[in-house]
């Protein structure tokens, strides 16, 4: 689809429609660049091969549903187009280094920063030129939801980890550890946890033995609640 305005509509139908159910939260749109003809995941979700159209058309379909009350969030960062395995079985790898992935990977996710997306879910993905721990998923890795993701990209929205019962994620021991690590790598929702109380728990110990501080317990509801402000939560009505 080359017209913009029909991807601003596509947005704006779906933003429409979302909310006549109550859902104010769409895990779209996906701007991974569609790079590797073997991705058995990707595929037809991309909008292309060329990074700056993926991430003007993922613009373009974002703003669509903003500017109709419900929030975005681009996906999965920080790139899940070029693997040939699905996160869904088993833990891709992304053998590229840093300055293909800032050509190919990143762009688009840099252009809805730039617009204002509200959120970005991070995939589960080895990407050992980020950070080279064995078998360590970008979800779990506070290098690249921080220091890559939030410090470099300029981020300072919602981070949503990618479903934690997907086998990308199960390397870390049970569920509640598998969570905990998301939390504490920088994910402000954890998307499919499995073991609350467990991981509750571990919360609760980790706050204990200052692995995890109060400030930051309090920064991360202060930007759920403003994130939930800024989409006129406080002020709905159900239809």
């Amino acid at each position: 689809i080359q017209n913009e305005e029909l991807l601003y509509d596509m947005g704006t139908a779906i933003a429409q429609e979302c909310k006549a159910m109550g859902v104010h939260i769409n895990f779209a749109p996906v701007v991974d660049v569609n790079s590797n003809p073997n991705n058995p995941v990707i595929g037809y979700r991309s909008f292309g091969e060329n990074p700056h159209r993926v991430g003007q058309a993922g613009s373009t379909y974002m703003r669509g549903m903003q500017d109709h009350g419900v929030m975005a969030v681009a996906k999965h960062f920080p790139g899940h187009g070029d693997t040939d395995s699905d996160s869904h079985k088993t833990l891709p790898s992304v053998l590229h280094d840093r300055n293909r992935l800032n050509q190919k990977e990143l762009p688009p996710f840099q252009q809805l920063i730039q617009d204002g997306v509200f959120g970005i879910m991070a995939a589960h993905l080895f990407v050992p030129n980020l950070d080279n721990r064995d078998s360590r998923p970008t979800s779990l890795s506070s290098y690249v939801l921080n220091e890559l993701l939030r410090d470099s990209l300029g981020f300072d929205g919602l981070v949503f980890s990618d479903a934690l019962n997907m086998q990308g994620a199960s390397g870390y021991g049970g569920a509640a550890e598998v969570a905990y690590q998301a939390f504490i790598a920088g994910n402000d929702i954890l998307v499919m946890a499995q073991d609350i109380e467990g991981t509750i728990d571990l919360i609760e110990k980790g706050i204990a033995q200052g692995e995890i501080t109060m400030d930051d317990i309090h920064k991360r509801l202060r930007l759920i609640l403003e994130k939930k402000y800024d989409a006129k939560l406080h002020r709905y009505q159900p239809g």
